[in-house]
Parts: C-alpha cells; structure tokens; sequence
C-alpha cells in the first residue's frame, strides 16, 4: 500500500511568509501617509469652513473684532484657534498626534506667502 502525504513542506511556508512579510513591509508606511494627508485635508477643511462665519460676523458690525468660535470646533484630534483683528483675522488648526499645523488668513493687506483664504504651512501640502 503506497502513504501518500497530504500538506505542505516547511520551505512552502516560509515562503509564503517572506511574501507576506514582503507585501506588509510595502503597505504600512504607505497606510502611514495616508492618515498623515487624511489629517492635513481635515485641517484645510475646518479652516475654510471659518470663511463664511468670519464673514458674516463682518458683515453684521464691520470688524473681525469680537469674533469667536464654538468651544469644540473642529474635526475629531484637532484643536483650532482663532485670533481676531479689527481689520482681519487668523487661525490655526493643529493635530497633536501627527504634527499636522495649518493656518489661515484674511487680512486687509495680505503679506507674503500668505494668500487670502488659503491654508499654508510648512507641513500643510
């Protein structure tokens, strides 16, 4: 009678495992940016999300003066502050855990790079 053997050897699983090994070793840094530019887009986000209320506390008194922010603003991790001026306002949105800062502006004379209304930063690309 003739055993036959049914499985596989060792050398097929470390195979397997070097692949996997492989295949994570691509995939986890990649998965790293992700939630890096996830976060950064969140902070651009809350940021321009400012524009419209900052505008309409203008347009009720003519000044920036004044103007505040509900206590939680801002997505899920994000802190945002905001520093008004009679003649403009800007703000910041910052995520502790992955050091993603953003800013924004909107001033009567805008000073270079700021671009009126953009998010900039040196870490918000």
């Amino acid at each position: 009678m003739k055993r036959t053997r049914k499985g596989f050897t060792l050398i097929e699983l470390l195979i397997v495992v070097v692949i996997i090994g492989i295949l994570a070793a691509i995939a986890i840094p990649k998965f790293a940016d992700t939630k890096r530019k996830a976060y950064v887009t969140a902070a651009k986000s809350d940021l321009k999300n400012l524009i419209p209320a900052a505008e309409a506390h203008f347009s009720e008194g003519g000044t920036y003066a004044g103007w505040t922010i509900p206590a939680n603003y801002g997505s899920e991790g994000m802190v945002v502050t905001v520093t008004p001026a009679p003649d403009g306002w800007s703000a910041q949105a910052a995520h502790a855990a992955s050091g993603v800062t953003c800013q924004i502006a909107v001033v009567a004379a805008a000073v270079a790079p700021i671009e009126e209304g953009i998010p900039y930063g040196p870490n918000c690309r």
